[in-house]
Order: C-alpha cells, then structure tokens, then sequence
C-alpha cells in the first residue's frame, strides 16, 4: 500500500467528522431538539444513499464489461446487505425504544444502544472508503481521486450529527462532558481501522473489486433502510426528513460529479 497524502486525509476525514459532532458537547448546553435531530439524520441518510450510488455501485459496474456486468454489483449488493443484516442482529436498533426490547437487549440503556448501533453504522462506512481508496490505487477505471475524495467527505458529513446524538444524552444522563466527548469520538474510531484493513485485503484481491464496492453499497444502504430513515420519519410532520434527504443526496450526488 502507498501512503499518500490524499490516503491518509481520505481514511480519517470520517472519524474527523464523528470527532467534531461529539465536540458539540462542549459548546451546546441542551440536547439537539428533536426536529433537529430529524433533520440531521436525513441529511445523512441521503448522503449515504447518493455515495453508495455513484461512488460504489456505478464504478461497480463500469469495472466489469459485457451484457451481465451488472451482476457483480448485484451479488455484491446482496453480500453487504445480508452482512449487515447478521450483525443487526448481534447489535440493537438505533430506533428501537428500551421497553420494546425483549431479553437480554432490554436491559441495554438507549444511550448503549445508541453507541452501539452507531459504532455498527461506521463499520460499513469505513469499509466503503477503503474499498474506492483500494480500487484508486489498484489503477481501477471508473475510479478517481476526486471520487474517493468525495465519498469520504460526505460521510465526514453524515458522521457529524451521528457524534453529536451520542454525546449530547450521554452528558444528559450525568456523564462529563469529556466522558461523553469520548464515547462518541470512540464510535467513531471503528472507520479508520476498516478502511486500512479493507485497502490492505483489497490489495490482494483486485478481481473482486466489483464485489467489495457493491458489498460496501449494500451495507450502507441496508443501515440507511434500517436505522436512518425510521429516524427521519418517527413522529409527526417528517417532511423536514425527507426535504433534508434530498439536500444530503443533491450534496454528494454534485461533489461526486464535480471532484471526479
């Protein structure tokens, strides 16, 4: 693997982006309103769902040639999504509510399950940065700097409020606010770690490049369905979810197109 510049401040502008949400426990005394909260988390949604678009499943795609290049993209889609779905499994809800958990999850304060569940959010994220940044430096088509510039950039983006809704009710149940500062910039530390072992095993598998791209789109959309757009939407008068989505999803689908 080549160490570069643009490596390095690709890998960690994710984990940038968790560390400066969490910091606004220092400067914001209440916790983000709930409408707020809804908007962020649309906006992040449609970051998500515009980088797994065009930063993963359209080089997917282009890096295969003939009538089925798609299918590649569609076994990869379907790997990442069931992956998920298995570590969904072992990991609680971000949506669901403390008294509608059954077992041993119910026992899980929401501040746990929000940690948790955002800490799996950024496994698939990490894992997508490294896969393009791996496919870039392979010498991949379809693949460029500026693209895998912009995939990193707009999850730092979506990663901003996810630090904040962390931090914040942690320093509402009584916790420092450095305690809490902490734990958020700790969920978010997951990203560099699995972008550097996604580049490092990508390396020595570039034929399945169109898999480990579509794998990564198929996790971050299935976190998206699953965790992000129940958010947006709980509760009355979600309009502002969905206006928010669509300016995350304008946002990366112009700073893809515009740094490729």
């Amino acid at each position: 693997m080549i160490i570069t510049t643009d490596l390095i401040r690709g890998i960690l502008l994710p984990f940038i982006g968790t560390s400066a949400g969490a910091a606004c426990v220092f400067f914001m005394r209440k916790q983000l309103k709930r409408e707020v909260q809804r908007a962020l988390t649309g906006f992040a949604a449609g970051v998500m769902v515009a980088a797994s678009i065009w930063s993963l499943l359209i080089p997917a795609m282009e890096q295969v040639t003939g009538r089925l290049s798609f299918l590649p993209a569609v076994i990869g889609l379907w790997i990442g999504i069931l992956f998920l779905l298995l570590l969904d499994k072992l990991i609680p809800h971000l949506h669901q509510n403390t008294d509608q958990a059954e077992g041993p999850k119910s026992r899980l304060p929401r501040t746990t399950k929000m940690v948790l569940a955002v800490t799996l959010h950024n496994i698939p994220e990490g894992m997508a940065v490294g896969v393009v940044y791996a496919g870039f430096l392979s010498g991949n088509a379809g693949i460029s700097a500026g693209g895998a510039l912009a995939l990193a950039l707009g999850i730092a983006i979506q990663n901003f409020p996810e630090g904040a809704i962390i931090s914040m009710p942690l320093k509402g149940e009584g916790k420092s606010k450095g305690r809490a500062f902490r734990d958020g910039v700790l969920s978010g530390a997951v990203e560099p770690v699995g972008a550097v072992l996604t580049i490092l095993a990508a390396g020595l598998i570039v034929p399945a490049m169109p898999y480990l791209l579509s794998f990564a789109a198929g996790a971050m959309l299935y976190v998206v369905v699953e965790e992000l757009i129940p958010e947006m939407s709980a509760g009355e008068h979600s309009n502002t979810g969905v206006l928010m989505f669509a300016a995350g999803f304008a946002l990366m689908m112009a700073l893809d197109v515009a740094l490729s």
